[in-house]
């Protein structure tokens, strides 16, 4: 059985870690998994990349130009929605025409369009769609907000300047349903969250669909004792706090509210500022919201060092998503399997991963002062790290995932 896994990154952003990772996990578990790329990053042998570096750019670029005029000239959301007019055909290379199955995961800015997509389904090989934001069943959009437009049909879309009944979401809605008319694509959610909203939409409600959640490689993620990895990272609070993401300052990660509850833990006397150290990773856009942190922390840049992140998870009290949505969160197994206990906000696919007060706290939603909450439960709890670290290894070890993929596959070619 010859797997090709497709997302356009190979490293970079969460759902470029999910597919590579998979794909190690089935090459481990028996199956023959390539994953294909627009670049490659590393130099790993199952990895192969489009080598049309150019004309990737230009097909970025054009989307990008395309979506900016439709916005009047404004760069406000210019990387909040897709429209995959333009793209590449991957049916003709040699990766494609020896697989078995083409999984498809992450396939946006410039990468795959929806012609693209089109041959591939016309291809007719089995195609796997893990989704790992919102994309595949909305129109445009990546996260739809409190918007669900795209249970029917989307239009007068809130990320365009002049929405209309006939905009740009709803000129793509038309041909995203042509695309998938008459043909049957497996889709996976990471989430029973994500699954609630596929089977609602329009697109993909009468499509095959089931959850299996994203993998962790155990064995890269370590627990280190508290002591030395704090003394490794020169922090010596009382109470550390954990918090990262490709872009700590993006709208959606919700930032502010993590901030406003690390105040409402001083004001209310959990614990001093002198006490709290706050860990920030990933990257950032506007360095200014830093001087918001309102207690002492380290911003560590980006990390792509399973052993850094180890040290960061393991030096830690508890890890805060206080994203206003999560299609999985895998910063919050990473945490875990380090022993470090997750805290974030209930209402999307964290709540798959928190059982709340037992290996972490799901907060109400968008509340920060429920946040406050959950984090100075997290402080105090003392909840067992190798108990933690089990949990994640029985839920979403490599074996564990690649099994329930290569049932899907097996009964995809039977």
């Amino acid at each position: 059985m010859r797997i090709l896994i497709v997302n356009t990154n190979e490293k970079t952003g969460g759902a470029a870690v999910a597919a590579r990772r998979l794909t190690e996990a089935l090459n481990n578990n028996g199956v023959k998994a390539r994953m294909l790329v627009m670049e490659k990053q590393t130099d790993a042998l199952f990895v192969v990349a489009r080598h049309q570096w150019l004309r990737s750019q230009c097909c970025f670029l054009w989307e990008r130009m395309v979506i900016w005029a439709c916005n009047l000239f404004s760069r406000r959301n210019l990387f909040k929605v897709s429209i995959a007019n333009t793209g590449t055909d991957i049916t003709r290379l040699r990766e494609f025409q020896e697989a078995d199955i083409i999984h498809l995961h992450w396939i946006n800015q410039g990468f795959l369009s929806l012609a693209a997509l089109r041959k591939i389904l016309d291809a007719g090989k089995p195609v796997v769609w893990t989704m790992h934001d919102m994309w595949p069943i909305t129109a445009i959009c990546h996260h739809a907000y409190e918007c669900n437009r795209y249970q029917t049909a989307c239009h007068h879309c809130p990320f365009l300047r002049l929405p209309a009944n006939n905009d740009l979401s709803a000129r793509v809605f038309r041909r995203k349903q042509q695309l998938l008319s008459g043909h049957r694509v497996q889709f996976v959610a990471v989430s029973h969250w994500l699954a609630q909203r596929a089977t609602a939409s329009a697109l993909t409600g009468s499509q095959p669909l089931e959850v299996i959640a994203n993998s962790i490689p155990l064995a890269r993620f370590a627990m280190i004792n508290r002591i030395d990895a704090r003394s490794t990272l020169h922090v010596t609070a009382r109470y550390v706090v954990c918090f990262g993401a490709a872009r700590i300052d993006d709208d959606i990660k919700g930032l502010p509210y993590l901030l406003q509850a690390l105040q409402l833990l001083v004001d209310r006397g959990v614990a001093t500022r002198d006490e709290l150290h706050l860990l920030l990773f990933g990257g950032i856009k506007n360095e200014g919201v830093l001087q918001q942190v309102p207690v002492a922390y380290t911003y560590l840049g980006y990390i792509n060092d399973p052993h850094q992140m180890s040290l960061v998870y393991s030096a830690s009290d508890c890890v805060v998503s206080s994203s206003l949505y999560e299609t999985f969160g895998q910063t919050l197994i990473e945490a875990a399997a380090c022993g470090c206990t997750p805290v974030a906000f209930a209402g999307s696919g964290q709540a798959d991963i928190i059982s709340h007060r037992q290996n972490g706290f799901l907060a109400d939603y968008l509340s920060a002062d429920s946040l406050a909450d959950g984090i100075a439960w997290a402080l105090k709890a003392n909840l067992n790290p190798a108990v933690l670290r089990t949990h994640v290894l029985s839920h979403y070890g490599e074996s564990i995932i690649a099994q329930k993929y290569i049932k899907l596959y097996e009964r995809l070619l039977a």
